[in-house]
């Protein structure tokens, strides 16, 4: 019998998987989950989706931080979820800032197209989740369907306006999970005018702050 092909979620971090800072998050100390984020992760991988993290890490360049904390900020989280049942195939991240004109820092697709390559997939209708309008449009480049996340920034994000067509809206990741799952638990798409010459799908992308 044919296999099914594995299904496969992108999501950002800092704001959608963990609390966010202005300050940057720093330690494993300063990484504190969401409440019901991981529980989401646990649910989507028991419901039968891989899930990628793809996050912008400029705190490392900036020199606010070293790998090592990165990493033990990972390790902090991949045994929370382990507790949970759950996991996160793997995490993504750009390590540099905006001035380094690099192209895996969001909204560039780098990262994206990374994860494509890694595991081999076709990104075209995977979900990516984020709290930002450039983890959006960095997914969209490639062909990903975008959600947002109130958490984070994702308020004032949804404030700004200008989202790419077609993003769908959620209170936080636990309701991005219902919705996959069960299909409940999400606003209605957000519609916005798109030039005739243009795909509705496709987002301009916006240069890094």
């Amino acid at each position: 019998m044919p296999q099914t092909p594995p299904r496969f979620v992108i999501l950002d971090r800092d704001g959608v998987v963990n609390l966010d800072s202005d300050q940057f998050i720093k330690t494993p100390d300063e990484w504190v989950p969401i409440p019901g984020s991981l529980e989401a992760i646990a649910a989507l991988n028991q419901a039968g989706f891989r899930v990628v993290i793809a996050s912008n890490q400029s705190g490392i360049g900036r020199g606010l931080f070293e790998m090592s904390a990165l990493n033990a900020m990972h390790e902090k989280m991949y045994k929370a979820l382990a507790n949970l049942g759950g996991r996160v195939e793997a995490v993504f991240f750009c390590p540099h800032t905006a001035a380094d004109g690099c192209d895996c820092r969001k909204p560039k697709s780098g990262m994206f197209e990374q994860i494509g390559e890694r595991f081999g997939i076709e990104l075209r209708a995977v979900p990516v989740v984020g709290d930002s309008l450039r983890d959006l449009e960095a997914g969209v480049a490639v062909g990903c369907v975008p959600h947002l996340v109130l958490t984070g920034k994702g308020q004032k994000t949804q404030d700004k306006g200008g989202l790419p067509a077609g993003t769908r809206i959620h209170d936080d990741l636990a309701a991005f999970a219902r919705w996959l799952v069960t299909g409940d638990g999400a606003a209605p798409a957000h519609k916005s005018p798109a030039p005739s010459h243009e795909p509705p799908n496709e987002a301009p992308r916006a240069q890094p702050r």
